[in-house]
């Protein structure tokens, strides 16, 4: 996943970080303001979790064709892909 596409659109996508991780409050969607790197980060602070399972989750995420499919419609949405 092209997280530089993420950042770009993370208005439109923080919702699909907070279905899958709903424990995340705004301000700690603020900060990972569509990071790869800051999410993990949240991840481990929130979930109490280890930075290798953290990595697992976003990367289970990444490939989740559901997510993609999400992802693909904002940059539709946004004209990034035709």
């Amino acid at each position: 996943m092209n997280w530089d596409r993420v950042e770009g659109n993370w208005r439109q996508l923080r919702g699909k970080f907070k279905e899958q991780w709903g424990v995340l409050t705004e301000s700690q969607l603020e900060i990972v303001a569509g990071k790869r790197e800051r999410l993990i980060g949240v991840l481990q602070e929130s979930y109490g979790i280890s930075k290798d399972e953290a990595e697992r989750q976003v990367k289970e995420w990444e490939n989740s064709e559901q997510r993609a499919a999400a992802f693909e419609q904002v940059l539709r949405r946004n004209g990034e892909l035709v």
